[in-house]
């Protein structure tokens, strides 16, 4: 059993689990990290952040979490996650919106680090850790710049 914060409220695993992504859909029932490669950590799918920092959940095995905290979309503040979709649903950067929760947490952890929304490099940098079949970069990008207006 493991024992962390997820979303804001104390939680432990009563299931073992091979990873985070795992327990995070499995047991807790939350369903924006997406299972889109799991185990291989190829697509980004399931980014969530983890002491605010993007990670993996598909490869983080879930020991690593233990005594730390784990935000999903879910677990951003309302008018976060309601302003990163107005963003998104602006720019069309979110087509199947598969990919978006893990994108979202990615610039989530970008925003923590006061990148500023007019550096598309270092958002484009960020999202080399993910694959989008739908909209190609370019509208994502746009998302992000929105989101920083």
């Amino acid at each position: 059993m493991t024992t962390f914060e997820l979303n804001g409220a104390k939680v432990e695993t009563k299931m073992p689990h091979q990873h985070l992504l795992a327990a995070i859909r499995d047991e807790f029932g939350l369903i924006s990290p997406k299972d889109g490669c799991a185990p291989s950590g190829q697509c980004g799918c399931c980014t969530v952040l983890v002491d605010g920092q993007p990670r993996v959940s598909c490869v983080t095995p879930i020991r690593r979490v233990r005594g730390r905290e784990v935000t999903t979309v879910e677990g951003l503040a309302p008018d976060v996650r309601a302003a990163w979709g107005e963003a998104f649903a602006a720019t069309g950067g979110s087509q199947c919106g598969f990919c978006t929760p893990g994108i979202v947490c990615r610039f989530e952890g970008l925003r923590a680090k006061e990148i500023s929304h007019d550096d598309r490099a270092k958002a484009a940098d960020a999202l080399l850790a993910h694959m989008c079949r739908c909209t190609g970069w370019q509208p994502v990008l746009d998302a992000w710049q929105v989101f920083g207006t």
